[in-house]
């Protein structure tokens, strides 16, 4: 029988295992525009920015963290502050496990008691799991950035999905 996964806030003490997790993406991938992999202390910074705004959360089971998704800015204009980007990452292994699912099964949720009301997920062509993950969170596409980055020799497209958190169209009075 499988261990069970626990999803929970990520802290400092899990950015060696995010930054292990993201180096092949970065490195063998064009899933991320990154060309040089964040260190862990650049990891540790980036999962207390995300934290202290929006969400980081890690995926483990009996072997460690195994996945992290997170949310920040989608841009950062003021007009935009009740609109997120998020990101999900599982060790290569573990892709199409569930634990993408588990990871956004309380993101979300999440993200819509801090305040946000969209949610937009980017995704480099082609990727059909990314897609259909968040196609079953409810992700639309609303475009593509045809040749918008160029990694491994190569133009790469990006889809661009997203999510109403909510049906309530007015601005929350305050955010977070």
């Amino acid at each position: 029988m499988p261990v069970p996964l626990t999803v929970r806030d990520a802290t400092a003490a899990d950015a060696e295992a995010c930054a292990a997790i993201y180096r092949p993406y970065v490195l063998d991938t064009a899933v991320s525009f990154e060309t040089e992999p964040p260190t862990p202390a650049e990891m540790a910074a980036r999962i207390a920015a995300s934290a202290a705004t929006h969400a980081w959360l890690v995926a483990e089971d009996g072997s460690g963290v195994i996945g992290y998704a997170y949310a920040g800015p989608f841009a950062t204009r003021a007009a935009y502050r009740w609109s997120c980007e998020v990101s999900v990452y599982l060790e290569q292994d573990r892709r199409r496990t569930g634990a993408g699912r588990a990871l956004y099964d309380v993101l979300l949720p999440r993200l819509v008691t801090r305040g946000y009301r969209v949610a937009v997920a980017k995704t480099t062509l082609p990727n059909d799991a990314a897609l259909g993950l968040h196609t079953a969170f409810g992700f639309e596409p609303v475009g593509i950035h045809r040749r918008i980055g160029w990694k491994h020799d190569t133009w790469h497209d990006i889809a661009i999905t997203q999510r109403f958190l909510t049906p309530d169209p007015t601005p929350p009075a305050t955010l977070h």
